[in-house]
């Protein structure tokens, strides 16, 4: 049994199956490939594009969608291995896991970090415990990491340059402001996905207090050695948008001072100009431009950046749709779409 918590682990052979099936799809949507299939889709956390894309992605082949909110509609939950459940939580996560895993084919989980201590969120106990229990395959619908994303930005990218092979194109993950501090999960996803599929990847940021958990780092340096790509860190702005190809932009938050944001505030504060804007995109070779979603206009990128040719942001989006229902699909063990290992 396969799950879906990271990239890191599939294969790139895996994740080629998955895009390519992903744009079977994209050209026709409805197949019955989750035919009498369900999926729990149990949001720890609020969304837009992941919900409504599983969701719809359900029902386009054939599958129904149970949508749980704990502590909103359903129990609260604990995931403590012992824990002493004295407190708000009625139900412990590896009941919840296995009773789940006896109605449904699929659970998927988003569940953010609790944005306390680093060296405990950076576990990913929430998604990881349901791994460990449930006896169906687990999907990450964003934790510390966002892998659902990080394919359909690749998707995205493919379809931009109208090839699968991305390797040798200059990629710049960009930090941007952003008033508030954020999850680092977009830009672990897309420092591994980048160098996995062969780019020059440059992570820009303020100073090294932004760098990304060692952890991603090192996948990054791994993925890039094996690709025959590059991962390097900058803090020049001219320098990295110098010719790049492909401009990410994403904000989060300075993993010394997590748990603690009002001591990073001037910091951040003093750094609103990595903002992307057109002065920045003249650098660039005509680069693509991207964001997760959502962003605040003006704020992480201008409306002239946002809105212009070059933009891919809703095409990113739509592709979340298109992605996840062939990995739903994959992960059923679907007839049409090849198991993945």
């Amino acid at each position: 049994m396969k799950h879906f918590i990271t990239t890191q682990e599939w294969d790139k052979e895996e994740l080629d199956c998955l895009l390519r099936h992903a744009s079977e799809l994209k050209a026709n949507p409805l197949q019955p490939l989750l035919e009498g299939k369900t999926i729990a889709l149990l949001f720890f956390n609020p969304s837009l594009r992941t919900r409504s894309s599983f969701e719809i992605g359900a029902w386009q082949m054939g599958g129904h969608a149970v949508v749980l909110e704990p502590g909103q509609g359903t129990w609260a939950m604990a995931f403590g291995d012992g824990e002493i459940m004295d407190g708000g939580a009625e139900e412990h996560m590896s009941e919840a896991a296995r009773v789940l895993s006896r109605y449904c084919d699929l659970i998927a989980v988003r569940a953010f970090p609790a944005f306390v201590d680093w060296s405990i969120d950076r576990q990913d106990h929430v998604i990881r415990a349901f791994a460990k229990h449930a006896t169906v395959p687990v999907i990450n619908m964003e934790t510390i990491t966002h892998p659902c994303q990080e394919l359909a930005h690749i998707m995205g990218l493919q379809e931009r340059f109208e090839t699968s092979d991305l390797r040798g194109k200059k990629y710049v993950l960009t930090w941007t402001y952003h008033p508030k501090p954020l999850n680092t999960a977009v830009a672990n996803s897309a420092a591994m996905i980048a160098t996995k599929f062969g780019m020059d990847v440059t992570l820009l940021c303020p100073d090294e207090r932004f760098l990304l958990d060692e952890r991603y780092m090192s996948f990054a340096a791994e993925n890039a050695e094996d690709s025959g790509g590059s991962f390097s860190v900058s803090h020049d702005i001219e320098a990295s948008y110098s010719g790049a190809d492909v401009i990410y932009a994403k904000s989060w938050g300075a993993l010394p001072f997590f748990g603690s944001w009002e001591k990073e505030k001037p910091i951040r504060d003093a750094n609103k100009h990595f903002i992307v804007d057109d002065a920045k995109m003249e650098l660039t070779n005509g680069a693509v431009f991207s964001h997760c979603l959502p962003a605040r206009r003006n704020v992480k990128a201008t409306d002239s950046v946002m809105d212009s040719p070059n933009s891919m942001i809703i095409e990113e989006a739509e592709n979340r749709l298109h992605i996840q229902k062939a990995l739903m699909a994959a992960l059923v063990g679907s007839p049409v779409t090849p198991q993945a290992k």
